[in-house]
């Protein structure tokens, strides 16, 4: 009784602000929905936006600030005992006008994108534009003599492709000038035109390739599995997602990158000793030109069981010496160890099964969600693609920040993981220098931080190593 006496308010609610006249375009059929699915997305979305531009804002105003905060020039006069402490406070102070003009610009860049992203958002389900495109895949695959093949899946996936299509191309004045505007400014894109827009087609084509198999192969599951399906399309997704951590990083990401054998020297004798000290099983040591598009830097490792790869961008190689990128291993070793990479993979499977379960829970909502929205079809990706865009976006954004405190608790213990290994001296220090070199927030807004980071501000990383219990200062 509570729960229709809700949905009730909230219907006469959508009904006096005008919701009930939206969306303008409606599919042959579509009636007027007894539920107010639309009321809560819109009401959902303008209040994620209103916070998350508030939270913008705080980090906004404290890039403002043109003396780094005393709290973070105290952490580093400690950072070694060496006098690189008092080295790398002069160094944070000669970059932090560059830190802060990068971050204004990629602030106020984000204000208009995410606006813009709320706008289009809005629109385009008030207006009625995804039915819309629907007819219009539908007639599509009419013309070209599918509609009695495959049941929905032809439409389905036509309407997938065309959507995708467009995303890209709404999107890509902004990927531009992300790329060619405020990275170049600051130094830090290195890509051409060329290379750009070769990057674009490529992944298009390989997102086609990969997701139209696969979401037919989940549309027909459901469609078959009964009432269970969920357990059948969670062990389809399961098999998929082994596979793709098999194929990215050895069949995708080497048509955008070139991966080289590390050349033999003092830093791959180093690494090789490092694995050899933690019994990780390496098998092979890369490096990526990740300069040819980017001046950023990055180190990741990959691979199954006892055949582990290492992967070393050549910005990090020339930002970083031997000791300070051994030590940045040391910490990656250390997900590795305390297996945080596969918790991250029991809780994404985790994810998706229960999400898949309160689908199959949602199903007799199905109806009243496609009516909100202007559409009549019954087929099962509108009902899939509302759910997930309605109905479990609350849980999405609320899983995205337990994810990220649980990834800054991870951070925290790979870095003791290296401390423990004597790398605290090389670790602090390489933290410090791929900050500066990367020209990262030295100004954190506290809230922002914790609403938005997956690691933790750099002086939090640094008190950290010096004052955890157990941690003692080399």
């Amino acid at each position: 009784m509570a729960f229709a006496s809700v949905l009730g308010f909230l219907a006469n609610l959508e009904s006096s602000i005008g919701l009930e006249a939206f969306p303008k375009y409606r599919q042959e059929g579509a009636e007027k929905s007894d539920a107010p699915f639309l009321l809560f997305f819109v009401g959902f979305t303008l209040l994620v936006y209103l916070l998350e531009t508030y939270l913008d804002l705080r980090q906004h105003r404290n890039l403002k600030a043109g003396t780094p905060p005393p709290t973070l020039l105290e952490v580093l006069k400690t950072v070694d005992e060496d006098n690189k402490g008092l080295e790398a406070v002069s160094k944070v102070e000669s970059k932090f006008s560059a830190s802060q003009a990068y971050g204004l610009d990629k602030s106020r860049f984000h204000f208009f994108d995410s606006t813009f992203d709320l706008v289009v958002g809005l629109t385009t389900n008030l207006l009625g534009w995804m039915p819309w495109l629907w007819d219009v895949s539908s007639g599509l695959v009419a013309k070209a003599g599918l509609g009695d093949w495959g049941g929905d899946i032809p439409t389905s996936l036509t309407f997938v492709v065309l959507t995708m299509v467009l995303q890209t191309l709404i999107g890509l004045p902004f990927s531009l000038y992300s790329t060619f505007v405020v990275e170049a400014k600051h130094g830090f894109n290195k890509q051409t035109l060329g290379l750009f827009f070769a990057d674009k087609v490529k992944s298009m084509l390989l997102t086609v390739v990969i997701s139209v198999p696969v979401l037919s192969c989940v549309l027909k599951i459901i469609e078959l599995g009964g009432k269970h399906f969920y357990v059948y399309v969670w062990a389809f997704m399961f098999c998929f997602s082994i596979l793709m951590l098999t194929i990215v990083p050895t069949v995708i990401m080497p048509m955008f990158n070139t991966y080289s054998p590390l050349e033999d020297g003092e830093l791959k004798s180093s690494i090789e000793n490092l694995a050899k000290r933690v019994s990780f099983p390496l098998t092979n040591l890369f490096s990526v030109d990740g300069s040819k598009r980017s001046a950023h830097s990055n180190a990741y490792f990959y691979g199954f069981f006892k055949n582990k790869r290492i992967v070393l961008y050549d910005t990090l190689i020339k930002q970083a010496d031997t000791n300070e990128i051994v030590s940045i291993l040391g910490h990656e070793l250390g997900h590795w160890k305390m297996s945080h990479t596969l918790q991250g993979f029991v809780i994404s499977q985790t994810y998706l099964l229960a999400s898949f379960c309160a689908f199959g829970l949602a199903t007799e909502l199905g109806e009243s969600l496609r009516l909100s929205f202007g559409y009549s079809t019954s087929a099962t990706l509108i009902t899939l693609y509302l759910f997930f865009a309605v109905m479990w976006a609350p849980v999405d954004h609320l899983l995205g920040v337990f994810m990220n405190v649980l990834s800054r608790k991870n951070e925290f213990e790979a870095d003791a993981y290296a401390v423990k290994l004597g790398y605290s001296k090389g670790l602090q220090s390489g933290l410090v220098k791929l900050q500066l070199e990367n020209l990262g927030n030295m100004n954190p807004d506290p809230w922002y931080s914790a609403f938005h980071y997956s690691h933790p501000p750099l002086v939090e990383r640094l008190q950290a190593m010096r004052t955890d219990i157990g941690i003692k200062r080399e």
